[in-house]
């Protein structure tokens, strides 16, 4: 194997931990299933885990180091992702007058279809590639479960990485999943519907200023 059973099943463990923590993508997950429902939310995901296949990347050649120790870099990194996150927050915030569905679901589903797949997946991507909690950890963690006398380091970096996204995948799915199912819910009125969305919008708004004020050792 490219990784040993002990330093794999010790990852995954790590990996899931901080999945399961609310940070950035769990609260972008939220707030798409509120706003647009689980084909958004599911297309969000996906984008999301690819970004973190891309963070896994850099990592691998090296560059995650740079970015953990260059405070311009780490910073601009974490602003971007602020600011898109913000960006759309507002938008699903302008749009909240337009969340209207029947009982069966239909309209939900046509509602989040109107945002175009591949949009879907690349703001997801964005959001993912610009995590800052998830590049600390790659950087960080990722290397210390490496075993770098057995040589092929680049290759066990991806094996790990695939693992982190498996279980991210996973875990976001399931997040995305169950709040679009509340969303439904909230269906019943039109009203509770918009706000609703209008919820998903501001979380994503205050998550995108959570994460631009949050310090470079708490990111």
């Amino acid at each position: 194997m490219v990784v040993s059973v002990d330093r794999l099943l010790g990852f995954a463990a790590m990996s899931l931990v901080l999945v399961l923590i609310p940070g950035p993508s769990v609260l972008f997950v939220l707030g798409r299933a509120l706003a647009h429902g689980r084909r958004t939310a599911l297309g969000s995901v996906l984008g999301n885990s690819v970004g973190a296949c891309a963070l896994a990347l850099l990592v691998s050649v090296g560059l995650g180091e740079v970015v953990t120790r260059s405070v311009v870099v780490f910073t601009a990194l974490k602003l971007a992702g602020a600011c898109y996150l913000v960006l759309l927050g507002v938008k699903a915030w302008r749009r909240r007058g337009e969340l209207t569905m029947t009982g069966d679901g239909a309209a939900a589903e046509a509602a989040a279809a109107s945002l175009g797949d591949v949009r879907t997946l690349w703001e997801g991507f964005v959001v993912g590639v610009s995590n800052p909690k998830t590049t600390v950890f790659f950087a960080a963690v990722l290397p210390q479960f490496v075993d770098r006398e057995a040589g092929r380091v680049h290759e066990q970096m991806l094996v790990l990485s695939l693992v982190f996204t498996a279980i991210a995948l996973v875990c976001d799915s399931m997040w995305a999943v169950g709040a679009s199912a509340a969303r439904s819910w909230f269906a019943r009125s039109p009203r509770r519907l918009r706000a609703v969305g209008g919820a998903g919008g501001i979380a994503m708004i205050g998550l995108g200023v959570t994460v631009a004020v949050t310090g470079r050792a708490e990111s």
